[in-house]
């Protein structure tokens, strides 16, 4: 399928750098710039050039040169788009850009939509919907795990394993339909065992991306970090010393820190975002209480909690139900002064919170640092294989979480025994939905607006 006009955008940030480059595709982009474009090279037009080559030349409006250029050309249906594109390399200008795409707008291209030339590659077969919406997360990716999960799903992992899915299904409710041309000879083409097998294979299978939506936003949001303890437990100062600057006010007097405060660091290519957050106590000073409170709401969006104390734990048992489904760490803070985590102590702290790390550093001397962000970083690292499927895409979480429930009115169904029709509507409901994760499905132009409108122009 493609497109009936040729559309123009600024490929690289506006701006002035020293390349910039300008994309077209369409039906007439080669024939627009042929007749703008003269090669300095040799005496081949750029009409007679084969796909995937480099021009160097000049272009110009009405022979006035508007810039020195290479033009890279690839023939439609190999090309990103599925259609003729175009891609001119100018000097960085602003000026110079803003001539070469009005001259084309005024030979009759347009200026392409955020996303168009993306939605162009998903309409044309060139890319599936995860792949298409992962483009834009490889753009955004800030650190080597986003881009990461980014380019394992511009790769077609989460795809492939939704096709597989998909046609395990398919087949078992083309059996299912069959019976029902043959429902007066009351005959069973599909093994009902094993669909109830692979039901129970394809809910666990759903479950566990489902549960990957969590850890994948995470770290495409940023890990959130959680600095909490009573006051002057330290929280201020190992914060400070994270970021290497002094971003959080440190005291003596207890209290000091009244409000959260929030900064990112990038640890072994996964960005986290500690919160450090006001001394956890009862308090009658009005604005520390409401400190206290804020502290608590940040407990309970993070991922992450290091709990910071120089005496005693007793916090711990007082928030254990905020913090019950954290990776927690629990941590002796100024041994500088009071000494290390003794054996018999790292024994009781193991016994009586068997779930936590235990550890006890100094921020002074700077003793067992290393070993806390080593520890931190390996609770995220061991789920960042190469291959690892996560996804971190609400629309797709929805749609796996609608094909999840489409599944457990499958089973519900087949333990009632209900007809081959109704359970032939269940399994069609489940490939409905896992098939508007990859746009297997036809899809509203609405619904493709909405997700292609978040790319950049010119992608």
């Amino acid at each position: 399928m493609t497109q009936g006009d040729t559309i123009i955008a600024l490929a690289t940030p506006s701006g002035i750098g020293a390349i910039a480059v300008i994309r077209l595709s369409g039906m007439n982009a080669i024939n627009m710039v042929h007749e703008c474009f003269v090669n300095s090279k040799n005496k081949m037009t750029l009409r007679e050039k084969k796909s995937h080559t480099l021009s160097y030349g000049i272009i110009s409006n009405n022979g006035s040169v508007i810039d020195e250029i290479v033009v890279s050309l690839f023939r439609a249906p190999h090309s990103y788009t599925g259609e003729d594109i175009i891609e001119i390399a100018c000097h960085g200008s602003p000026y110079i850009q803003e001539q070469i795409i009005h001259l084309f707008i005024e030979k009759g291209a347009r200026l392409a939509q955020p996303g168009e030339f993306t939605q162009r590659a998903f309409l044309n077969g060139k890319l599936d919907l995860v792949q298409a919406e992962a483009v834009a997360d490889l753009i955004a990716s800030e650190n080597k795990a986003t881009h990461q999960i980014a380019l394992n799903q511009m790769r077609g992992g989460i795809s492939t394993e939704l096709q597989n899915l998909r046609n395990k299904l398919i087949n078992f409710t083309a059996l299912i339909e069959l019976e029902l041309d043959f429902s007066d000879e009351d005959i069973e083409f599909a093994d009902r065992d094993q669909l109830y097998s692979l039901i129970q294979k394809i809910k666990t299978q759903i479950t566990s991306l489902i549960a990957s939506f969590e850890y994948g936003n995470a770290i495409k949001q940023g890990v959130p970090v959680a600095i909490i303890g009573k006051p002057n437990a330290g929280k201020s100062s190992l914060l400070n010393m994270f970021l290497s600057e002094e971003r959080a006010l440190v005291s003596d007097v207890a209290g000091t820190t009244r409000d959260t405060i929030e900064e990112t660091m990038t640890l072994e290519g996964i960005k986290y975002r500690f919160i450090d957050t006001a001394g956890i106590r009862q308090t009658d000073d009005l604005v520390e209480a409401m400190g206290v409170e804020r502290a608590k709401e940040k407990l309970k969006t993070a991922k992450v909690v290091l709990h910071l104390y120089e005496d005693d734990c007793s916090l711990l048992n007082e928030i254990k139900e905020l913090i019950h489904d954290k990776i927690v760490f629990n941590i002796k803070t100024k041994v500088d002064i009071s000494g290390t985590l003794e054996p018999n102590e790292a024994f009781a702290l193991s016994k009586e919170f068997p779930h936590y790390e235990h550890l006890a550093i100094s921020v002074k001397t700077q003793k067992n640092i290393d070993k806390l962000l080593q520890k931190l970083s390996q609770h995220f690292k061991n789920d960042m294989g190469e291959n690892a499927l996560i996804i971190t895409n609400v629309r797709h979480k929805e749609a796996l979480v609608k094909s999840l429930n489409a599944l457990n009115r499958v089973e519900e169904g087949m333990n009632h025994h209900i007809s081959g029709d109704m359970l032939s509507f269940h399994l069609n409901d489940v490939l409905l939905h896992l098939g508007s994760i990859s746009g297997k499905i036809e899809l509203d132009r609405d619904i493709l607006g909405a997700i292609f409108s978040q790319f950049c122009i010119g992608k």
